[in-house]
């Protein structure tokens, strides 16, 4: 026990190395030091590059420490922005489609504008009653062309008048339905029409072709007086089509010398492809009065010239040649074909 002690007694140090200055005189000395040397710091700033070295050196250190919680912020930043821009994209496309939409029926309210400015001064221009129509259906059969429109009995519609658009005549109506319309184009091949040629007035009745969207104007002879690009317009002899509007332009003029006809092809001006709106032109009321009083056209008769103009099949005969020459004499109605 004694030894022990004795070695303890040997290990602390000698009493003159504890003797010094106390914590609390050390603080207070310190203390004093630091005020003194910030206020001669502010006076003379001598230590403003000490402390750029220093922060210079220090500032890898801090960029470490730094580092969890920039990568932390980063990371948040980076998901909350690719999160805000899919949903950014998805709406700019969403509203891009509903732009585009929207810009197709702009297009296409514009274009039937056009075609119902057009079609009122049409309708300005025409002395007789007209109704203004629109395609429902266009039939699918290559041997026939006829269309459905939306106008029928309930609408004051009669078997026979007359199909125009903005640019000319495109067909008749053929059938009646009590809320829609038969329209056979003048294209098809059981209709003709009486037509003028536009420069001179020379008068002869056009055939629908039937097998594409072209008309005929046959027995014409060779020497007849029709050019290349002449326009043929409605006559009005057969009190069906009012007189002066647009029918076809003559686009091909073929002459065989095994033939005293002229093979004339023409090209229609209206027609169904380019707009769905359509006028029904009605007869003049003082024409409807004159085939009540006039004993030639009684109902029969109504319902005969409602009927399309049958082109009459085979070649004709010499004297039928003979007659046909003189194209100015001859009247034709909607149910007479040149014998």
């Amino acid at each position: 026990m004694a030894r022990s002690f004795n070695k303890l007694e040997q290990q602390q140090a000698p009493a003159f190395f504890v003797r010094g200055p106390s914590a609390f005189a050390r603080l207070v000395f310190f203390s004093a030091l630091s005020m003194a040397l910030m206020a001669t710091d502010s006076r003379l700033q001598y230590l403003t590059t000490v402390r750029l070295n220093l922060m210079g050196i220090l500032h890898p250190l801090q960029v470490v420490a730094n580092a969890p919680t920039e990568l932390y912020h980063a990371t948040a930043e980076y998901f909350s922005t690719h999160h805000r821009l899919l949903k950014e994209n998805s709406e700019l496309k969403t509203q891009v489609l509903k732009q585009n939409i929207a810009l197709q029926q702009l297009n296409t309210l514009t274009l039937e504008n056009d075609n119902l400015r057009e079609l009122l001064k049409a309708n300005k221009a025409l002395v007789q009653s007209s109704v203004l129509s629109e395609i429902m259906h266009v039939g699918r059969d290559p041997f026939t062309k006829k269309i459905i429109v939306n106008r029928g009995e309930t609408h004051q519609i009669l078997t026979g008048e007359a199909v125009v658009d903005a640019t000319g005549v495109i067909g008749q109506v053929t059938r009646t339905y009590p809320m829609s319309s038969e329209v056979t184009l003048i294209t098809d091949k059981s209709l003709a029409i009486p037509v003028q040629v536009e420069r001179n007035g020379l008068r002869a009745i056009a055939f629908g072709h039937g097998r594409d969207n072209t008309l005929d104007l046959p027995f014409l002879p060779t020497n007849v007086d029709i050019k290349r690009g002449d326009k043929l317009v409605t006559s009005g002899i057969d009190g069906v089509y009012p007189a002066g509007l647009a029918v076809a332009t003559v686009s091909q003029i073929e002459i065989t010398p095994d033939s005293p006809f002229a093979r004339i092809i023409c090209v229609p001006t209206g027609g169904v492809e380019n707009h769905r709106q359509v006028l029904l032109v009605s007869i003049p009321e003082t024409e409807m009065a004159l085939r009540t009083h006039h004993p030639a056209h009684s109902n029969a008769a109504k319902s005969e010239m409602a009927k399309p103009y049958e082109k009459p099949i085979g070649k004709p005969s010499e004297k039928s040649v003979k007659q046909a020459v003189p194209v100015d004499a001859v009247k034709p109605t909607k149910n007479t074909a040149p014998e």
